[in-house]
């Protein structure tokens, strides 16, 4: 077993135990290597490759929020492990939207008015109804709209992997968007969406909602693909017997 391993199901296991929590330090360096029988080069090899996986985060200096902390974000993980899939071409930017359209249909399906977090979102959607927004800024808070929208479903793991791709949605939304002819033309029809979106949500029209969602995640891939013949596949298609 690598020693990021060892060190890995040694937290995994103390946190189980209840042992250690969600925002604790870890033991100093030298009492850690000693704990878990590692050299502390290792040690320190270690803790670099579980802070870049978003299990830990180590912050030098003095303080309460200095030395090793446990943090706990998988969706860092899932988020650089999809970048790298996207990257080498593992998964294809159509996965992506399989896999949007089942997460956010599935919790809008499912969400809840009283677990909706509407006032943050409200000021998402005016942040974006900004004649002056660049489009970068747009699609950012568009993937961030998204996101916070799939919390109102009492599912953490739906929200941990909706997080985690939030980068892939954001710059793919981006790329796309430099092929539109009228991008504000395209704004205005999503800006509308997603007003129609957020009222369905909280107003406990779940299914209502899902199935807005998904009309507006397939309407722009099938807006972009339909000027995009280099991709080879067009995204927003339909599957067969959708």
């Amino acid at each position: 077993m690598r020693v990021h391993e060892t060190v890995m199901q040694w937290v995994t296991e103390e946190l189980a135990s209840g042992r250690l929590h969600i925002g604790d330090h870890l033991p100093g360096e030298r009492t850690l290597a000693e704990t878990l029988k590692v050299s502390r080069n290792s040690l320190r090899e270690a803790l670099r490759v579980l802070e870049a996986l978003g299990a830990l985060h180590t912050s030098t200096g003095t303080g309460p929020r200095s030395g090793t902390i446990v943090t706990a974000a998988p969706e860092q993980a899932l988020s650089l492990a999809l970048s790298l899939q996207l990257a080498t071409r593992q998964v294809e930017p159509h996965d992506v939207l399989q896999v949007r359209l089942l997460l956010e249909a599935w919790a809008a399906g499912h969400s809840d008015p009283a677990r909706g977090d509407w006032a943050p979102l409200e000021r998402i959607l005016d942040r974006m109804d900004d004649g002056a927004i660049e489009v970068e800024e747009f699609l950012r808070l568009d993937a961030e709209f998204h996101v916070r929208a799939s919390r109102a479903a009492d599912n953490p793991l739906i929200s941990t992997l909706m997080d985690a791709l939030r980068i892939a949605i954001f710059d793919h939304t981006l790329a796309r968007a430099q092929r539109l002819p009228d991008w504000g033309a395209t704004s205005a029809r999503l800006r509308h969406e997603h007003r129609e979106i957020l009222d369905a949500l909280r107003h406990g029209r779940g299914a209502e909602a899902a199935g807005l969602l998904e009309a507006h995640i397939r309407g722009y891939y099938l807006e972009t693909s339909e000027r995009s013949p280099a991709d080879g596949h067009p995204v927003g298609a339909p599957e067969p017997g959708a």
